[in-house]
């Protein structure tokens, strides 16, 4: 039996979670499944097709459930996209699951020609995105996905952070006409602040109110921020605004703005590349609505070969932890 994998959370941030009350929830995969099966049941024309992810993606029950409504082909992620872009196109809402790695680039030529250049509204579900796969490397991980799909017009693209984000992005997809791209980790997420109140799926929440700083985070990293604001308010007394991004497009412009007319700088985080992402859009916007005097860091994956290791070993190496954005907002904090 092999190990557990560590945790993301160093002892001063389990404490500072204790402290918030903020409980850990279930991996936002398990939430997709269940929501997805309610969803189900009551509609026919909702199907799940797979790529030899039933088991990874959480489609087991799903799959005994509605054995009418699962079509499997296999590792064949080119196919997973084109059939079903075929099934969207005959009136049926599907549902294709496959690890974000090999959908967003074994598939890309058919994400772009067969879902939104032709507009099939497809649900890609990218499953164990970011470095969800640890130790397994480059070759497994996905920190492109963002960046390939921000490129193609026409896609929805959503990175959930936590069960609640969930939750409302799989109910809004199911209901939506448009093509989208879900993004799923694996690990067990916290339930963020404001856990419950109205959300709109397509534009960021603000979970922290605050000013001088601004932490503008997507999908598994925001809690880091969360706990990074709190930490920061706790020794200094200057209380970081936190936003979590849980919709890449449509980009939510006006909240980038309000926190850039609210704060010095804005660090955004993201399990991704820092080309192409959550950073890159965001400074795409300061840059052209320039009244302001906020500056951007992007924390993320810099440019260069990835270490490898577990997603807990990652996100320290690279700074994305409670403890890296104390250091990254340290030279930003008044005196």
């Amino acid at each position: 039996m092999s190990a557990p994998a560590p945790s993301v959370f160093s002892q001063e941030s389990l404490s500072c979670l204790e402290a918030l009350g903020l409980i850990k929830g279930r991996p936002n995969l398990e939430v997709f499944a269940e929501t997805l099966l309610e969803l189900a049941r009551m509609d026919p024309l909702i199907l799940a097709v797979t790529s030899d992810s039933r088991g990874s993606g959480k489609l087991g029950p799903f799959g005994k459930a509605l054995p009418r409504q699962i079509v499997e082909v296999g590792i064949a992620e080119q196919n997973l996209v084109g059939v079903s872009a075929g099934l969207a196109a005959t009136g049926f809402k599907v549902f294709a699951t496959s690890p974000a790695c090999f959908l967003a680039a074994r598939a890309l030529e058919q994400i772009k020609n067969d879902v939104a250049y032709s507009d099939n509204a497809v649900v890609l579900v990218g499953i164990s995105a970011g470095v969800s796969y640890g130790a397994l490397g480059s070759t497994h991980h996905s920190l492109h996905d963002l960046a390939a799909l921000r490129a193609i017009h026409n896609i929805e693209i959503f990175c959930p952070a936590d069960n609640f984000e969930a939750d409302v992005i799989v109910r809004h997809a199911a209901g939506s006409k448009k093509p989208a791209y879900i993004r799923f980790g694996k690990a067990p997420l916290h339930d963020l602040p404001k856990k419950g109140q109205p959300m709109l799926p397509t534009k960021a929440r603000v979970l922290v109110e605050g000013s001088g700083i601004g932490f503008i985070a997507t999908g598994e990293t925001v809690i880091h921020a969360v706990l990074a604001a709190q930490t920061i308010r706790e020794r200094t007394g200057q209380q970081p605004r936190v936003l979590s991004m849980p919709c890449l497009r449509p980009l939510d412009t006006t909240s980038i703005l309000e926190t850039a007319a609210r704060c010095d700088v804005i660090l955004s985080v993201e399990e991704h590349m820092i080309h192409g992402g959550l950073g890159e859009a965001c400074a795409a916007v300061l840059a052209q609505n320039g009244d302001h005097q906020c500056r951007l860091k992007i924390i993320g994956i810099p440019d260069e070969e990835t270490v490898t290791g577990s997603q807990a070993d990652i996100f320290r190496h690279y700074g994305i932890s409670r403890e890296g954005l104390l250091f990254a907002a340290q030279p930003y904090l008044s005196a």
